[in-house]
């Protein structure tokens, strides 16, 4: 681990303070946290199950703290298989010291394919095997993504694996561990480092009665959109690209419970509704759930698609 002086210690503290809506005089503890998680005092394990690897991409864009300081100075990462260095016998070792030390905090990360164990294998064993021995040793699970949290895509109705999410799947397995749901497809990196920071120095967060931490899952967007007043006024976009309420194109931030849209993604730059495009409520239950889901209204595409042809020289 490089150095990290106190003072910079403090200062994130003091960032993480304003991500919970905390005090500012709360900035010391929440600095106590992070040297703790720094010191390997705190380990993380992360494990990938059934997924794309959007929540890990996303982890590291953090920007406050950014990755450098969250990989090198922040957080004692054991292992995660997108940035691990290692590889091989070596990083096999890894998972199971980790595991046979125990004290973790476990981050699972995709869906757990019960119906077809051999579609996600790490070091020739099922990942449904290594989440269930890294559950029983773990002091808290954190579902990360909405794959982890509700099954996501690969749990879709008709999907060949059997997916299921990560509570189901410890259920199945009879673990009773405390377990917190980070939906979101990804999941921002503020509602991970945000939640761990808070296990380790105040324990569990509140939850809704989903697992969310109710910090950043209090509130639906619908309440917190840049385009509420176009609502109000019925003044509703009718393509893509249109100033307006998103409603009729098949915005499901009335019935989404996240705080993309004051938290901003990628350093602040934007959020879906912030660029123009609807909620797809990536961050609810039953996102993408049933094979008739639908991500943009068919009529919607069409009316874009004939935008574009008319806006096009001929």
């Amino acid at each position: 681990m490089t150095s990290i002086s106190r003072r910079d210690f403090v200062k994130v503290g003091g960032q993480l303070a304003a991500m919970w809506g905390l005090s500012a005089a709360m900035a010391p503890q929440l600095a106590q946290a992070i040297e703790a998680l720094a010191s390997g005092e705190q380990p993380v394990l992360w494990l990938q199950a059934q997924s794309c690897s959007g929540c890990s991409v996303s982890f590291l864009n953090s920007d406050h703290p950014d990755v450098f300081h969250l990989l090198l100075e922040s957080i004692a990462l054991r292992f995660n298989g997108t940035v691990s260095a290692a590889t091989g016998a070596v990083a096999i070792g890894v998972i199971e010291r980790t595991i046979q030390e125990g004290g973790y905090w476990l981050v699972v990360e995709g869906a757990l394919p019960v119906g077809m164990p051999e579609a996600c294998v790490l070091g020739q064993q099922p990942m449904t095997t290594w989440v269930a021995r890294a559950a029983n040793n773990a002091k808290a699970i954190i579902a990360l993504g909405t794959c982890s949290a509700f099954g996501g895509i690969p749990a879709a109705e008709n999907n060949p694996t059997g997916a299921v999410s990560l509570s189901t799947f410890l259920n199945q397995q009879k673990i009773d561990k405390p377990l917190i749901r980070i939906p979101g497809c990804p999941a921002h990196p503020d509602w991970l480092v945000g939640t761990l920071v808070h296990l380790v120095k105040f324990g569990m967060p509140k939850l809704d009665d989903q697992l969310r931490p109710k910090a950043f899952f209090n509130r639906v967007l619908h309440d917190q959109c840049p385009r509420f007043s176009d609502y109000e006024r019925e003044h509703f976009a009718k393509a893509f690209g249109d100033d307006g309420c998103l409603f009729q194109l098949g915005c499901l931030g009335p019935t989404t419970r996240a705080d993309c849209t004051l938290r901003l993604w990628n350093n602040g730059a934007n959020a879906c509704i912030r660029a123009g495009a609807p909620c797809v409520g990536c961050a609810s239950p039953g996102f993408a759930a049933k094979a008739d889901f639908a991500f943009y209204p068919r009529e919607a595409l069409a009316a874009a698609a004939a935008r574009r042809k008319e806006e096009s020289p001929s």
